[in-house]
């Protein structure tokens, strides 16, 4: 699996002509870095005596990050098994038109799959925004550099994934799908917007 990779591998693989992991796996795996980071701050901040009017804040948001971070991981390797699924698709036979019928028929659910894995990994992003702030304003402030830093990263991780889900968009035919698709990433940009930039507030405001 992917995600039991070693890094460098996971690098040299993401450089090579294979073409997964790609961009919905890179954007999975940042979504991961950044809620291990807010994961970090967490846990060097339990436990500490200046901390503990926030303690249990601190921990609740530990349990979601430490979450998301898990959802991040199963969502590499989904990923690459729905790029995979629409490149069997591809090569299925296409001489007759039942052949034609069938394959065009697999083809629309490939495509729709592999947009809805990015679409889960940018609905996580914005999960992981969502809490960075707080983070930011209750977390250890010897590390609070990391929880900006995990906002920059969860910011990264949806853009990116936004792009995957509306490369895929483009070649489903089924006009509702494509509506609610575009629907849900107008929902989630005007959701997104600013979140980033308060996180970077609250921690500039500790530093």
């Amino acid at each position: 699996m992917i995600k039991d990779k070693k890094i460098k591998t996971f690098l040299d693989t993401l450089a090579s002509k294979s073409p997964t992991p790609g961009g919905g796996s890179a954007a999975a795996v940042v979504g991961a870095m950044s809620a291990a980071l807010l994961s970090m701050v967490g846990n060097l901040t339990i436990g500490k005596e200046k901390y503990l009017d926030v303690e249990d804040d601190i921990k609740n948001l530990l349990k979601k990050t430490e979450i998301l971070r898990a959802d991040f991981e199963e969502l590499i390797e989904k990923d690459v098994d729905a790029f995979n699924q629409f490149m069997a698709v591809m090569k299925l036979p296409k001489e007759t038109k039942e052949q034609k019928e069938n394959r065009s028929k697999k083809m629309q659910i490939a495509l729709i799959e592999a947009a809805n894995v990015p679409l889960e990994i940018a609905r996580k992003s914005f999960e992981v925004l969502n809490i960075c702030q707080e983070v930011a304003a209750k977390g250890n402030k010897n590390v609070i550099s990391d929880a900006g830093a995990g906002a920059i990263l969860a910011e990264a991780a949806f853009e990116s994934a936004i792009l995957n889900v509306k490369v895929n968009l483009g070649m489903i035919k089924e006009e509702k799908i494509k509506k609610n698709l575009t629907k849900e990433i107008e929902k989630l940009n005007n959701l997104v917007k600013g979140e980033k930039d308060k996180a970077i507030v609250a921690v500039l405001e500790k530093i």
